[in-house]
């Protein structure tokens, strides 16, 4: 990934809150067939030097013949995205010599995937994760409120993988490369023109202003 020192997020513990805060990640992969991307929702562990990735992906998916070469394959999250007029920035009254952008937030991660197949690892897993989305909830639900001869089936269709993650890059592209006035004007605008609260938020807190 592209990382301006200015947008840049060493943060071990921001990195993996994010991961938490955003769980679906565009897991990738390349092998004979060329590349390869899917949308899979992860769960993180505080594991080893940068932290260990549990999913699972259908036993259909041809993607699992990928990652059960054990190479290494990269997991994209994304957070809050917006456009970024020109028009918010006090330069352009100044100068105009301003041109649109856009701001984002972003963790890469990789990590050479482990196929993980016995039915206890997998229970624990789909456990997790449900969990992981439940628990905000007033009654939540639970993987054993379905018949078990059901969840058996369903767990038969799919096949767990792990990823110790051996890189990890952060991305917290929100106009820090811009002058106070002009961060200013972008988070007035995103929260305001564009009704954009969480963007606006990140720019103040990024940018000094919060």
């Amino acid at each position: 990934m592209y990382l301006p020192s200015a947008f840049r997020e060493d943060s071990l513990e921001v990195q993996h809150d994010f991961i938490r805060a955003h769980p679906l990640g565009v897991l990738m992969t390349s092998g004979d067939g060329g590349l390869m991307a899917n949308h899979i929702p992860c769960l993180l562990y505080p594991e080893g030097p940068h932290g260990v990735l549990r999913l699972h992906v259908a036993r259909a998916n041809p993607q699992l013949a990928d990652l059960a070469t054990g190479r290494e394959c990269l997991i994209v999250f994304h957070g809050p995205q917006a456009y970024v007029t020109p028009s918010w920035y006090p330069t352009k009254a100044e100068t105009h010599k301003v041109v649109p952008t856009w701001n984002f937030v972003a963790v890469h991660v990789w990590g050479s995937p482990v196929i993980q197949d016995d039915p206890a690892w997998l229970r624990a897993q789909l456990d997790a994760l449900t969990d992981s989305q439940e628990k905000a909830r007033t009654q939540p639900w639970r993987v054993d409120e379905a018949p078990a001869d059901f969840i058996a089936a369903q767990m038969r269709a799919i096949v767990g993988v792990e990823i110790p993650v051996s890189r990890i890059e952060g991305k917290w592209k929100v106009s820090q490369n811009r002058t106070l006035a002009d961060r200013r004007g972008v988070a007035e605008g995103l929260a305001g023109e564009a009704g954009d609260a969480v963007m606006a938020a990140l720019v103040a807190r990024r940018g000094g202003l919060a």
